[in-house]
């Protein structure tokens, strides 16, 4: 029996806690960094184990609606709405940061005012949750600008010059700006989902449940209305964060296209120096054979020299005009072409009016009747002479 509790103890000793502050229903705060077991939790607001591993396993964005209270799990906030309670999580057991604190000023603020729903106002739920949305988008806007900017600059600056520093740096920022990406679209999608979860949007009306007001499951324009501003928000930001790495790649294809035109510059060059060698070669190859320690006639007369020396000169010329005009050739890229002789009277119509006569039915009937007598002519058994 001594054993089982001492067990008990000690599982209970170690059983994970979840830091929270604790908000009223009048604004005011009545819990800081206050410690609560996981147990706890659960039974003094209606959980269940798998809500709170949302909260402290998971960082992925989540809004879970529950028959008495909101879960969000979004970015730096992972908060617990009740229709007269909102608790904000620590998981990690870390000093509120500066967004956090600023949520927490904002979040007061709008629990703070009287305004009767039934007077316009947002019931406290509703401003619970749009000071949260608020807090999150704002925290994206400050991320993105944090991003952006530098984005622009290092792009700006590769448009004068590009060095291997400047490139390493692109690379960083284009890491960022993707992480950036994926963490608006998932904002993003958390919202669209329980912007498509009738239910639980007739279910996050919960001060109106404790006084047994029941909705039907199309009546939710108001949270609906609150959810869509933000949603709009978010993929706005989410949209520029794409414009901004489509222009991160966009540049990228830009320096991948130049540093292609450098390297075939440069191979173009050693193929033109190859040329000239070779043509080097050959007029030495001739001085070469009658230079050699040989008795011939040429070397008795006075026109020996000038006439090699011409030879080699002109058979050099001609070897690199030859390579040259080679090499020229290939660098031209055609797009059509030329016409074979007898061609341009068959498809004069196609030449008069360009593609655009491929779209008259009348050229299109032409077309067809020529390839029939080509493919008749070409089945039709030859003659015979003999």
């Amino acid at each position: 029996m001594f054993n089982t509790r001492r067990q008990l103890s000690k599982k209970a000793a170690s059983e994970p806690r979840l830091r929270c502050t604790e908000v009223d229903e009048n604004g005011n705060v009545i819990l800081v960094d206050g410690e609560f077991k996981k147990s706890e939790l659960i039974a003094r607001f209606g959980l269940l184990p798998r809500d709170l591993r949302k909260i402290d396993s998971s960082n992925l964005p989540h809004i879970l609606v529950r028959p008495t209270s909101i879960l969000l799990n979004l970015l730096h906030l992972k908060v617990l709405i009740k229709h007269n309670r909102v608790l904000l999580f620590d998981v990690y057991g870390t000093k509120a940061s500066y967004p956090q604190s600023a949520f927490m000023y904002d979040l007061q603020g709008k629990l703070q005012q009287k305004t009767l729903a039934t007077n316009g106002g947002l019931s406290y739920e509703f401003r619970a949750l749009e000071a949260v949305l608020q807090s999150v988008t704002q925290e994206l806007e400050a991320d993105f600008e944090g991003v952006r900017d530098p984005v622009i600059r290092i792009l700006s600056e590769l448009e004068d010059d590009i060095d291997r520093h400047k490139l390493r740096v692109l690379l960083i920022l284009s890491k960022r700006v993707s992480t950036f990406e994926q963490k608006a679209k998932l904002v993003r999608d958390a919202i669209d989902e329980l912007l498509e979860a009738d239910d639980d949007l007739v279910a996050m009306y919960l001060t109106e449940k404790t006084h047994d007001i029941h909705r039907q499951l199309d009546d939710h324009t108001e949270v609906e209305m609150l959810l869509e501003s933000y949603y709009k928000l978010c993929d706005e930001i989410v949209q520029e964060a794409q414009n901004l790495v489509s222009s991160i790649r966009n540049t990228e294809e830009i320096i991948r296209a130049i540093l292609d035109a450098n390297r075939n510059s440069l191979m173009l060059l050693d193929l033109k120096f190859s040329v000239g060698t070779l043509g080097l070669a050959m007029g030495t190859f001739i001085a070469g054979l009658y230079g050699a320690n040989l008795e011939n006639f040429i070397e008795e007369t006075n026109w020996g020299f000038g006439v090699v020396t011409g030879v080699s000169v002109i058979m050099s010329l001609l070897v690199c005009k030859y390579g040259l005009s080679k090499l020229r050739n290939l660098q031209r890229i055609k797009m059509q072409g030329e016409t074979p002789p007898g061609r341009d009277r068959e498809y004069h119509w196609f030449h008069d009016d360009g593609h655009v006569g491929l779209l008259d039915p009348r050229n299109r009937e032409k077309l067809r009747r020529l390839q029939m007598i080509k493919a008749d002519n070409k089945k039709a058994p030859k003659k015979s002479w003999w």
